[in-house]
């Protein structure tokens, strides 16, 4: 699916983040979510690479990269965890300053990384997301309907990992025709990829991924909020006209609260742009970067 692209991993942070590599020019940094892996960028990352140097990875807890132990306050799979480790993988392969473009909870981790990691982005995507703090803080029956696996995935372990576990298609499916609006828009072989990466330990590592962002990455946007610290970089919020996020929130209201520079518009599809709407993603992305 990435041909021309190179596979390898990198031993950053105590952890191995598995990633692909292709393509030449600028430095740009692709960030999938849940409850995907790097696969996600197949239709799209081709084309990026004729003007990039194309930056593909699994974040830690999901794919092909270390799903390591966690602890009470969940800080392994803390969203400064996470972007920590997508900054010493860029600075292992030569790049300290880089493009950044992350879908759903790639765009969280990159949400975090552009406000850590200052000096490192030069430009941020976030893919049909409003930012956590504001979904958290504002919680209603519409939105606890729609995301329900929010609230799921953070009860105490092992409840939702023994029901995931006990039928992981059934859920990959759900999740996929819940979210998505294109049944056709995920090929045989990237579901397979989902599925095979959809193992117990990804299980409870994803799992992981959202108590932190119920605990302790609230506390981490709680602080900078209460310090004024915004993303200094331009930020280009792109997201699906059929899904939930743009119809529910102002998104670039919402982002502006978190960064100086944001614009962004709709896509016509589900939450999935990239494999939704891969020409119209392309367009976004190549016009803003």
């Amino acid at each position: 699916m990435f041909k021309s692209f190179k596979k390898s991993f990198a031993k950053v942070n105590n952890v191995n983040i598995t990633y692909v590599i292709g393509g030449s020019g600028p430095p740009l940094l692709l960030l999938h979510g849940y409850p995907q892996t790097h696969i996600i960028w197949h239709k799209i990352a081709p084309t990026l690479a004729t003007k990039y140097t194309v930056v593909a990875s699994d974040l830690r807890g999901y794919g092909d990269s270390s799903k390591p132990p966690t602890d009470k306050k969940h800080e392994p799979y803390s969203k400064r965890a996470m972007a920590e480790d997508q900054v010493q993988l860029m600075k292992n392969l030569g790049f300290d300053r880089f493009l950044l473009i992350g879908h759903d909870r790639g765009g969280r981790v990159g949400h975090r990384l552009a406000l850590d990691y200052p000096e490192s982005v030069e430009k941020l995507v976030v893919m049909d997301i409003a930012p956590t703090y504001t979904m958290y803080k504002t919680t209603d029956m519409d939105f606890a309907k729609a995301y329900y696996h929010w609230f799921f995935l953070i009860q105490p372990a092992d409840i939702p990992e023994r029901m995931i576990n006990a039928d992981p298609m059934y859920f990959l499916n759900k999740k996929f025709g819940q979210w998505g609006r294109d049944n056709g828009a995920f090929t045989k072989t990237a579901f397979a990829e989902y599925l095979r990466c959809l193992t117990p330990e990804t299980i409870h590592a994803s799992c992981e991924d959202y108590r932190a962002s119920a605990s302790i990455d609230l506390d981490h946007d709680q602080i900078d909020l209460d310090n004024g610290h915004k993303i200094a970089c331009p930020v280009l919020a792109i997201w699906g006209t059929k899904g939930f996020v743009g119809n529910k929130y102002d998104v670039i209201a919402e982002w502006k609260k978190w960064a100086t520079n944001v614009s962004g518009y709709s896509l016509s599809c589900g939450h999935y742009l990239p494999e939704e709407a891969p020409k119209e993603t392309l367009a976004a992305l190549l016009s803003f970067l």
